[in-house]
This record gives structure tokens, C-alpha cells and sequence, in this order.
């Protein structure tokens, strides 16, 4: 995709610190620590909420656990499509097109909520096939509840689609905090809605699923206003700015379907793994969902990061500036280091701590913190591997970062896998091996067409 065409001055960077630079340090900070306390939160809550499903009983844990590695794939998708959009709002705003801006966050507005009522209706009608395909034969008391759990978070797919895209749009104007604070009020309302529905009313899965889809429109209703009033650069007042306009729908999905393939199919060889790792035994099964409990605490500096990185190159890029594209995207690299150091420092050290929350048995325990002390030394690959990416998107080349990761993933995290376990017997670890030349070969692959300039057909 091309950088857009320059309209007027660039207003909002006028204060920058540094003498030419788009962003100065303050402003940086200003969009950046909203963003990695988002992701803090989310799993935080998540935690939470998952002790407070476990109270209701195991039949109830187990179809909300079925239920939420389908949402959760439904969820990525979206996500990474409203990353198109992102993408699409940053350059109009970087070239000083605000009206183009505008438009392009009504489009996505449009897209994303068409595409989630199609699935939630597909879901809402065929939800127990669709759970009978997935999973094959459970328990008919499980199926129950994940049947009852699908038709709930189904429902609230169209108000997530408008939530996520309404954020997506506040950050591609840099007002990050607005979508940490709306997160943090959805959030803590589901958890409050779950607190009485399931301690208070004794209502079952219902009141695990009722008070999400609540949350869900609440957050909604919320952005659709904080668009209309709050907006500094994007501001959504009517709704002719949704009547469809091809040309701009093109520019967010050219972003937005490689992205969406990625994600997806990223999703898909996690689930491969997993299999495969249940066939090492139990003590393998533990310690594998342990390790991946604790190394998700690893990836959150640079999954916040990677969302600021889209803002800030994008809108460099709308701005015909690719050489401070680059600067900002090194910085931000460094800064993801930095993090690390400290995260991966503290998890290390504190593996048989971590790993003893978990009251595994010592073989189990054993396993995990070799996993744990392997990943968190291998962390010194994953930035230029997984950050960088976000850096090509941000300048249009979503299809090839999802080329470059499908390839990866396939051949070596895959395949190298089944490889190492099925054919030559090593034990779980090796899985992770595996992933490790898969994020050799991305660092290879991006670090040489960022550091080389080359161009990507």
C-alpha cells in the first residue's frame, strides 16, 4: 500500500522534543503506558474471572473452557482485522486528513460489525453443531453448558465488534488511556456481574455468560458516544459515514485479511501442539499449560508496544517520513528489551516459586521449570522476530509478515515438532525447541528486510 497523499500540516506534533520528530518523548509515554497497563489487566481479570467460573462447578468450568478457545479464536480474528483499520486511520492522520481519517473509522465500524453479525448468527442457530463438530463427544452435562455459554457470548460478538473498533480508532489518534479506562470499566463489570450472579443468584453458567454479554454492550454503547464527543482527530457523528465506500474498505482489508489469516491459523497450530503434547502423558500436559500460563506474562510489554508501534509508524508513514518509521520502530524495539530484562530476569530466578503456585507433582514441576528457564532465555530472540512485524503492517505489507509466520509455523513450529516428538521420542521441551528455529527464522527473515531496505513485492 502506498504512503497516502499529504494534506495539511501535521498540528498535533508540533511540540515534539526533538528538532524534525513527529513524536516527542513525553508523547510517546502519553501513548504508550495506557496501552502495556491494558494488557497487565486483561490477564489479570482474566484470572479472576476463571476462579470465579470454578465455583459454580467442573461441568461448568469445562464447556466454558470449550467454549472460550472457539470465542478466543473469533476474538483474534477480530482484533487482528481492526488492526487494518488502525493502520488505514494512522496514515489519513499522519498526512493531516482528518475527514479521510473520519470515513475510515466509519468503514471500520462497518466492516467489523457486519462480519460479527453474520458469525454471531451463524453461532446463535448452529452453536451445539458447530460445538459437536469442534470437540466430538463430551459429556452431555458439559455440552449443556457450553451450548447455554456459546448462545451468550455469541450474542455479544456485534457490541465486541463495535468496542474493538472504537479502540482501534482512539489509537490510531494516539488517546490510548480512553481505551484502557473502558477496558478497565468492562472488565470490572463483568467481574462484579459474575460476583452476584453466581454467589448472590446461584445462577449457573447463566451467570457467567449474562453479565459478559452486559459488560460487552455496555462498553459499546460507551465508545459509540465517546466517538461522537471525545474523538481529537476521528469523530463518528453520523451514519453516513458507515454507508460503504470500496475504496477505503479495500486499503483495511488489503491490512486486515492477511492479518486475520495469521492470526487465525497461528491460533490453529497452538491447537495442533497441544494435541501433540497430550500424547507425551499427563506430567507433559501440566507442565506445558503451566509454562504457557507464566511465559504469557512475557509477551505483554511487546504486545502493547506492537499496538503503539502500528499508531506511530503508521502515521510517520502517512506523513511521507519512513525514516523515522524506522527511528520509532528501533526505539520501541529497545524499549521491549528493556522490559524483558526485567520480566524474564524475575521469572527465571523465580521459576520454582511460579511454578509451585501450581502444586504440580515434582515430575510435572521438574518439566515446567525447564520449559519456563528455556523460554525465558530464548526471549532474546522474540522481539525482532514478533515485534517487528507490526512495523511492515504498519507500512502496508500485512501479506508479507503472514507469509513469512505461516511459513514459520507450518515448517518449524509445526513441523519440526512432530518431528522432534512423534518420530525421533524427545520429550516436551523439544516442542518448544521447535518454536525457538521458528523465531530464528522470522529474526532472519525481518531483521533483513528492515535493516537492508529492501523492497517487498
Amino acid at each position: 500500500m502506498k504512503p497516502l497523499k499529504h494534506h495539511n500540516p501535521i498540528e498535533y506534533h508540533d511540540n515534539a522534543e526533538d528538532s524534525g520528530l513527529l513524536f516527542s518523548k513525553h508523547q510517546l509515554i502519553h501513548l504508550l503506558w495506557p496501552l502495556v497497563v491494558e494488557q497487565l489487566l486483561s490477564v489479570l481479570v482474566g484470572m479472576v474471572d476463571v476462579l470465579m467460573v470454578a465455583y459454580v462447578g467442573e461441568a461448568t468450568v469445562s464447556g466454558v473452557s470449550l467454549v472460550d478457545s472457539v470465542n478466543m479464536l473469533v476474538i483474534q480474528v477480530l482484533f487482528a482485522l481492526t488492526a487494518g483499520g488502525t493502520v488505514v486511520c494512522a496514515q489519513f492522520i499522519g498526512s493531516g486528513n482528518y475527514k479521510s481519517a473520519s470515513k475510515s473509522g466509519g468503514q471500520l465500524l462497518f466492516i467489523t460489525t457486519s462480519v460479527m453479525l453474520c458469525i454471531s448468527a451463524a453461532f446463535l442457530v448452529k452453536g451445539d453443531s458447530l460445538l459437536a463438530v469442534v470437540f466430538g463427544r463430551v459429556d452431555s452435562n458439559v455440552m449443556t453448558d457450553a451450548v447455554k455459554y456459546l448462545a451468550y457470548t455469541a450474542a455479544s460478538f456485534p457490541f465486541l465488534a463495535v468496542y474493538y473498533s472504537a479502540a482501534a480508532i482512539f489509537r490510531a489518534e494516539g488517546s490510548t488511556k480512553l481505551a484502557m479506562l473502558v477496558s478497565l470499566g468492562m472488565n470490572v463489570l463483568n467481574i462484579i456481574g459474575n460476583a452476584i450472579c453466581i454467589f448472590g443468584l446461584h445462577m449457573g453458567v447463566e451467570g457467567v455468560a449474562l453479565p459478559t454479554l452486559i459488560a460487552r454492550m455496555a462498553a459499546a454503547l460507551f465508545m459509540v458516544f465517546c466517538l461522537q464527543r471525545f474523538g481529537q482527530r476521528i469523530r463518528i457523528g453520523s451514519l453516513s459515514q458507515l454507508k460503504p465506500d470500496s475504496g477505503i474498505i479495500r486499503k483495511i482489508l488489503a491490512i486486515g485479511i492477511p492479518n486475520s489469516v495469521e492470526s487465525g491459523l497461528f491460533n490453529f497450530g497452538k491447537i495442533l501442539l497441544q494435541s501433540l503434547v497430550s500424547t507425551l502423558g499427563t506430567a507433559s500436559i501440566a507442565a506445558y499449560a503451566v509454562a504457557s500460563n507464566l511465559a504469557t506474562y512475557l509477551y505483554l510489554p511487546g504486545n502493547a508496544l506492537g499496538a503503539g508501534m502500528i499508531t506511530i509508524v503508521g502515521q510517520c508513514y502517512g506523513a511521507k517520513k519512513p525514516e523515522q518509521a524506522r527511528y520509532y520502530a528501533r526505539q520501541l524495539l529497545y524499549l521491549n528489551y528493556a522490559f524483558l530484562a526485567v520480566i524474564c530476569a524475575v521469572l527465571i530466578v523465580g521459576r520454582s516459586f511460579w511454578v509451585g503456585c501450581y502444586n504440580l507433582s515434582p515430575v510435572s514441576a521438574s518439566l515446567a521449570e525447564g520449559l519456563i528457564l528455556a523460554h525465558g532465555l530464548a526471549m532474546v530472540i522474540w522481539p525482532v522476530a514478533f515485534l517487528l512485524p507490526y512495523y511492515f503492517r504498519a507500512v502496508g505489507k500485512a501479506a508479507f509478515t503472514m507469509k513469512v509466520a505461516v511459513f514459520a509455523m507450518a515448517v518449524f513450529r509445526v513441523g519440526l515438532a512432530y518431528l522432534f516428538v512423534d518420530i525421533l521420542h524427545q520429550n516436551v521441551l523439544w516442542v518448544w525447541y521447535a518454536m525457538f528455529v521458528d523465531w530464528v527464522f522470522r529474526i532472519i527473515v525481518f531483521g533483513y528486510y528492515f535493516l537492508k531496505k529492501t523492497k517487498i513485492s
